[in-house]
């Protein structure tokens, strides 16, 4: 079943308000952009970087990931899914892997740059990624998916950016 425009609109802006729930901003997102791509175009800004975000956020794949792995984490601050999955996802089991293997259905929408991107911004975890990736029992909070999710958004925009060359 195809979307109509106005419910492929409505569900655009239900992905960033999703993401924005969960404390991160467009903006945010944009400075993990230009951390990877700000070495390679002296005219980049953050603003170029949030608008390859908003474009990468508009591909249907990168939502469904993105719902998917927010769902995940929401289910699982609840304790509402079957043991083991309760515990792998809500401690972050770091064998578990299903949140990379998620983030890279996504990283994958601009080819294999996106890849390199991911795997060093993913090490890295700057900016809101480190704040995501710490584990906050104490007030429920999981991240176990979103912080993979947000670290392959911008993967991909700065992926997007490096495919148009148009800020050299």
């Amino acid at each position: 079943m195809e979307l109509r425009n106005e419910e492929r609109k409505v569900l655009d802006e239900l992905i960033i308000k999703k993401i924005e729930e969960r404390g991160v901003t467009m903006q945010q997102i944009g400075e993990l952009t230009f951390f990877l791509q700000e070495k390679y175009y002296a005219t980049l800004t953050v603003d170029d970087c949030v608008h390859n975000v908003l474009a990468v956020l508009k591909k249907r794949e990168v939502q469904n990931a993105i719902l998917t792995g927010i769902q995940l984490d929401e289910l699982a601050e609840k304790g509402l899914l079957d043991y083991p999955l309760q515990d792998m996802v809500a401690k972050d089991y770091s064998l578990y892997g299903i949140d990379e293997i998620l983030a890279f259905s996504i990283v994958n929408v601009y080819g294999s740059i996106g890849f390199t991107n991911f795997g060093y911004i993913d090490k890295v975890k700057p900016g809101i990624l480190r704040e995501l990736d710490i584990k906050d029992d104490a007030k429920g909070v999981c991240h176990t998916f979103l912080d993979d999710l947000i670290g392959a958004v911008a993967a991909a925009a700065a992926s997007r950016i490096a495919h148009s060359g148009k800020f050299d």
